[in-house]
């Protein structure tokens, strides 16, 4: 196995959007951007500012790395995604704690996120990057297949959706699993840049 190299913090630039590692300048628009409550549907959080302090600490203490994204037609923060459970020595990460404002979704920013995280992460020698999203969540398991990504199964009652924005009442959520491998990197690689030139 090749060693993995290191994957960040660093930004990473796209045609429309950049991704740049959370920083305290962030904190005001990211809280900002997180005010729509149907952005926490299917994510679990109640208060988002708290979250926000969560991150901070895990993102010190090497659990997480988190990327604000940035739109760059008017430099507007539209959301963040992360790292999370980097496994070094397995050559394994998750891509996940992504979110993003109502009025990007559907065009160019995730599968420019996505192309950016996987190319930063295939290059550092990661072999698998894993997804998980709530079963309920049909526009994110439809996105993560279009994306090329390998649906793998489901953990049944595997986390904790506490009531918040978008849910009257808690339930224990059942998490369907994506993955795609190094070997299965380039062909996705090329139909997420297809996708992205024709846009």
């Amino acid at each position: 196995m090749t060693p993995v190299t290191s994957l960040g913090p660093r930004t990473l630039a796209g045609r429309f959007i950049a991704l740049e590692p959370l920083e305290r300048r962030h904190h005001a628009d990211l809280v900002e951007a997180a005010k729509d409550p149907g952005t926490w549907t299917y994510i679990p959080v109640d208060d988002f500012a708290r979250r926000l302090a969560w991150m901070v600490a895990e993102n010190e203490a090497g659990r997480l790395m988190t990327f604000v994204v940035r739109q760059l037609s008017d430099g507007a923060v539209v959301g963040s995604s992360s790292y999370l459970n980097i496994v070094p020595d397995d050559a394994r990460v998750e891509i996940g704690f992504t979110w993003y404002t109502a009025a990007v979704r559907g065009g160019a920013v995730n599968p420019e996120a996505k192309l950016l995280l996987l190319e930063n992460a295939f290059a550092a020698h990661y072999n698998r990057a894993e997804f998980k999203t709530d079963a309920r969540n049909a526009r994110s398991r439809a996105a993560l297949l279009k994306l090329g990504a390998r649906e793998e199964g489901i953990l049944r009652g595997h986390m904790w959706m506490p009531p918040g924005p978008g849910r009257a009442q808690g339930y224990f959520r059942d998490s369907v699993y994506f993955s795609i491998l190094g070997a299965e990197w380039p062909p996705v690689e090329a139909g997420l840049k297809k996708r992205l030139a024709a846009l």
